[in-house]
């Protein structure tokens, strides 16, 4: 082994040490074994009865929703062409254009794969 360590390979620091055989890295605590391929995680996203969505794909809201403003979407409710967010608001991972009140946010618990 060399004696310089890879640097980490999640916020690049140079900082990293060796412990029972793996690579750590005290800045993010980040751990890896040298030379394995670093693979790029993405969340799965669910709906409420557990099919994985994509971006695209149209649901059905399977509960009443209150939107402030007035007003409440109804369940049963179809919403086409979602867009899943990589990072979620407020525990709102799915952007959609929701017929009669416009683009907004909502929870992958209140909506099923049509």
């Amino acid at each position: 082994m060399s004696d310089q360590l890879a640097p980490c390979p999640e916020c690049n620091s140079e900082y990293t040490y060796e412990n029972g055989g793996m690579l750590v890295c005290p800045m993010c605590a980040h751990e890896w074994v040298e030379g394995e391929a670093v693979e790029e995680t993405t969340a799965v996203i669910k709906d409420s009865v557990g099919n994985i969505l994509a971006d695209g794909d149209s649901v059905s809201i399977v509960k009443s929703l209150k939107v402030k403003g007035g007003g409440a979407i109804k369940i049963g409710t179809k919403v086409s062409g979602i867009r899943l967010l990589e990072e979620p608001v407020d525990g709102h991972d799915i952007e959609a254009k929701v017929p009669g009140f416009g683009q907004m946010r909502l929870k992958s618990s209140v909506v099923k794969k049509a």
